[in-house]
């Protein structure tokens, strides 16, 4: 029937050749047969008053999936005349075939299986491969033009009842075949063309987002790029500055070696005669150059030691950066979880099941990091140190040296040849003194540079203690969501517990009114004998002059027998004897004051 509906709507709105109305019969068939096929295999959900089996629900879904849907979903509950949830649907099917996303939203909804069984049962229509074919058939819905007034119609008392006499063939229906087919094919050819607009409409926008991330780095690039170039030429400038200094210090260097060959080409015919005294202070400058080697060679391990910690700080560096990205997309993830918290406690607890053993990790990583930054810091100790022994070496060299020269200048001319070594021992001296500045400069440098990643990584440490308390404050709040979560739980316990006793109440009422039932009081001349014992009223055994609560008048057509309502009581101990009603009425009594008391 809906594959009759939809063929001969779309074949009598192309006949008809304008916009439909909202009386055009076979458009209200289609209404009908597709309000039919949502209300196949609908389960229905019982409420305390009555039952619930209506469509709405499956159709609000698709503003959840479908996020175009929501402005419909809007102006269907804005309108004023609805009031039951039926109506809202047969609201909602009118404006999604006036927008030509009939289609589109229900094939959303039977994409999702997995939401439509909590409406549908398994067998049902939309649940099953027939769904699917009649969704394929709306498609071709797309070409009519439909113009339907909502706001006036009365959607809610309609009475959707299908027409069949409206699809039985004619003879002219079966010579208009040809037209049919040609029809058909206009219809297929169009659907195809609107199908290659919609790809080609989302290739064009893949292709604008691509063009943009692309602008975006290739300005990105670009100013790498400017900002590449400017460092190459300051590097070429400091370059072109340290090349004319060198130049300098090898012309100074040149011509201060000429005049000293000059000296002591003169010099060494003079002082032949003084050669063992000199080699022993070579033999003493050799050793002093070797000890100073020595030095060096460890002066170097240390700063290649160094440059190894500097390898292994940069690697816990991006370790931590990693880590920290990490711990920002768990806290995202606990924020969203925690705005859920209401409707879904049970991924609330495998979430922080996770995320707990990803900070356990995270906490050993922190560990580790420590371990290192202190092995770091006690290998800067043991570095001062060692500098502080390297300065004290070289002032009780330059001690040494100054004593040297006093005992120099105070020796007669005769040793001025040894004077003349000495001073070339001690520019060679002063040569490798200033490398060891600069070596101790390099030193300090790196000393710093180190210190200020120490006070980095301090400063993310902070920052993660930071994240660790927000992490327990969030903790501490999904632990008082769960105390209200229990709270409640135990409040709607303790109402359903109500209602259990109020209804049985209400069912013990009901039976003390069955009991009650053809019963009616005697009247006082009639009642002269107790029904219990079958004695006489007397002066010991009396009737009390009013009787308790009456009893409502039977209806019409029932009669009461004039059973027994009156029977005696003996009184205890000065008290008076009384008449009583039968089981039934004392038994409405006390329950009557149990409700009210």
């Amino acid at each position: 029937m809906a594959k009759l509906s939809i063929k001969g709507l779309i074949e009598s709105a192309l006949s008809f050749g304008r916009t439909l109305d909202s009386d055009y019969p076979p458009l209200q068939q289609f209404f009908v047969v597709m309000e039919h096929c949502l209300k196949h295999g609908l389960k229905v959900r019982k409420s305390f008053l009555s039952y619930n089996k209506t469509i709405w629900g499956p159709l609000e879904l698709v503003e959840k999936l479908y996020p175009e849907a929501e402005e419909i979903g809007a102006s269907v509950r804005d309108l004023p005349g609805l009031k039951t949830p039926l109506g809202r649907a047969r609201a909602w099917l009118r404006l999604a075939l006036m927008q030509k996303k009939m289609a589109d939203y229900l094939r959303c909804l039977i994409i999702q299986r997995d939401l439509l069984s909590e409406f549908y049962e398994y067998h049902a229509l939309m649940m099953e491969e027939e769904g699917a074919v009649i969704v394929g058939l709306l498609v071709g819905l797309n070409v009519i033009d439909a113009n339907l007034c909502v706001k006036g119609e009365d959607l809610d008392s309609q009475v959707g009842v299908i027409d069949f006499s409206m699809y039985l063939k004619n003879e002219e229906d079966i010579g208009n075949k040809e037209r049919n087919v040609q029809i058909a094919a206009i219809l297929d050819q169009k659907n195809y063309v609107e199908e290659l607009n919609r790809q080609l409409n989302s290739t064009v926008s893949s292709l604008h987002s691509r063009v943009d991330s692309l602008e975006k780095s290739n300005t990105k690039l670009i100013e790498e790029l400017a900002i590449a170039k400017n460092n190459i030429i300051k590097l070429q400038e400091e370059n072109h500055q340290l090349r004319s200094e060198n130049k300098l210090i090898l012309m100074k260097t040149q011509q201060h070696l000429e005049v000293t060959k000059v000296d002591v080409e003169a010099e060494l015919q003079t002082y032949k005669h003084s050669r063992q005294g000199l080699d022993d202070m070579y033999n003493e400058a050799r050793r002093q150059l070797r000890d100073e080697s020595q030095l060096r060679q460890d002066v170097e391990n240390e700063l290649a030691v160094q440059v190894s910690m500097k390898h292994e700080i940069e690697l816990a560096m991006k370790l931590l950066e990693k880590d920290i990205h990490e711990k920002q997309d768990t806290l995202i993830g606990l924020r969203q979880q925690l705005e859920e918290v209401k409707a879904i406690n049970i991924e609330m607890y495998q979430k922080l099941q996770g995320s707990e053993d990803g900070l356990k990790e995270k906490n050993e990583i922190i560990a580790r990091l420590e371990e290192k930054t202190n092995k770091i810091t006690a290998a800067m100790r043991q570095l001062e140190q060692r500098l502080q022994q390297a300065e004290k070496a070289q002032m009780e060299a330059e001690d040494e040296d100054k004593k040297y020269l006093q005992e120099c200048q105070s020796k007669s001319d005769s040793l001025q040849k040894q004077i003349s070594q000495k001073e070339k021992q001690l520019l060679q001296l002063e040569t490798d003194l200033k490398i060891e500045k600069e070596w101790r400069q390099t030193l300090q440098e790196d000393l710093q540079k180190e210190k200020d990643a120490l006070s980095h990584l301090r400063n993310e440490t902070q920052q993660i203690i930071t994240l660790k308390k927000e992490f327990l404050n969030l903790q501490d709040e999904n632990q008082q969501l769960k105390k209200i979560y229990h709270e409640q739980e135990q409040a709607l316990q303790e109402l359903g517990n109500k209602l259990s006793e109020s209804k049985l109440k209400i069912e013990d009422i009901k039976e003390a009114n069955k009991a009650l039932q053809g019963l009616v009081w005697l009247k006082d001349k009639e009642a002269t004998h107790c029904k219990l014992c079958e004695k006489e009223f007397s002066l010991s055994k009396r009737k009390p002059p009013i009787p308790e609560p009456p009893i409502p008048e039977p209806p019409p057509g029932v009669e009461f027998k004039k059973s027994s309502m009156y029977r005696c009581s003996l009184g205890k101990k000065g008290k008076n004897n009384r008449r009583e009603k039968n089981n039934g009425s004392y038994l409405l009594i006390k329950t009557l004051k149990r409700l009210t008391g």
